[in-house]
């Protein structure tokens, strides 16, 4: 029975390792090429800054390629062992259904602790190390976000174009939309050249423009061209443009579900202690988020042994 025991989990253990280890790189190509693909292509990553960003996003990957991977290990083993009739031969020496599948809950308990820690230590963790080291990289080199004849969006409400830069700071054929939330431009300014300047204690650029032209559309029809409420034009003007929704704030927010198991406990606590600043009821739906939140991290690591 031992033999047998330790060849089904084995076989098992392998296969979820395989089937995890798949999911979670697919999972990671999906995230690096969603965050940071933008990030090397512009220059801003270095190559040692990259490959520790992608190592900080094996425990939030792994969280969830857990459990898809323990089902699709569990089902190719035993689906394998039903097509070779090697189930049909283990039961005919007597070997009952539970002392066939004592191994495989076995090794699901494994997997259920395993991703008890990952969802609530090692995850957390490593989320907020990740979002913390991308943000400080992307601040090390601020001024590449502008890339000459490309039309930058990661500024909320402008679209920029650069024609030429030259020493990082000197812009050439430089030109600024300002859109509403439905697309359409309401301000737009042109200039022949501009400075570009890193203002680190406030987190932002500062856009400096030199022979700046300039015009305002009508706020209830800005796509009419015909109809413009004022036009102007500058020898200098600067623009501000805030880096906090792009590299994000100096001190990232630490999001629920980015938590430890301690950090949830000392919140739901601290909710549930009286607060004059904070109702009862607003501390009592706060309370019941981070209740969510415990309860999802739980029924996830749970869902490898169901």
């Amino acid at each position: 029975m031992k033999l047998l025991h330790r060849h089904i989990f084995a076989n098992v253990a392998l296969t979820c390792l395989a089937s995890v280890g798949l999911f979670a790189f697919v999972l990671m190509i999906g995230n690096a090429l969603r965050d940071l693909l933008g990030y090397v292509l512009a220059g801003q990553l270095e190559i040692g800054t990259f490959f520790r960003l992608i190592g900080l996003l094996v425990p939030f990957v792994v969280s969830y390629a857990l459990p898809m991977g323990m089902l699709t290990g569990v089902l190719l083993v035993l689906g394998r062992m039903s097509s070779d009739r090697e189930l049909t031969a283990i039961r005919a020496s007597g070997v009952s259904v539970a002392g066939i599948s004592a191994p495989i809950f076995f090794l699901a308990l494994l997997g259920t602790a395993l991703s008890l820690a990952v969802n609530f230590q090692f995850m957390p963790a490593a989320r907020t190390a990740y979002q913390k080291e991308l943000a400080q990289a992307v601040r090390q080199n601020p001024l590449s976000f502008i890339v000459p004849k490309t039309f930058i969006r990661d500024f909320p409400g402008i679209v920029l174009y650069v024609g030429e830069k030259k020493n990082d700071d000197e812009l050439r054929d430089f030109w600024l939309w300002e859109i509403d939330p439905q697309g359409r431009v309401k301000r737009f300014a042109r200039a022949d050249a501009g400075r570009l300047q890193y203002d680190e204690e406030n987190n932002k650029l500062v856009l400096t423009l030199f022979g700046a032209h300039a015009e305002q559309r009508d706020e209830k029809d800005p796509e009419n061209f015909a109809v413009v409420r004022s036009a102007a034009a500058w020898e200098r003007a600067t623009f501000d443009l805030p880096l906090d929704r792009v590299t994000g704030a100096r001190t990232p927010r630490t999001k629920l579900k980015w938590q430890t198991w301690e950090q949830l406990l000392a919140e739901w606590r601290r909710l549930g202690q009286p607060d004059p600043a904070v109702s009862a009821a607003v501390r009592e739906r706060l309370r019941m988020k981070v209740q969510i939140v415990l309860q999802e991290k739980a029924s996830m690591a749970f869902s490898v042994l169901s």
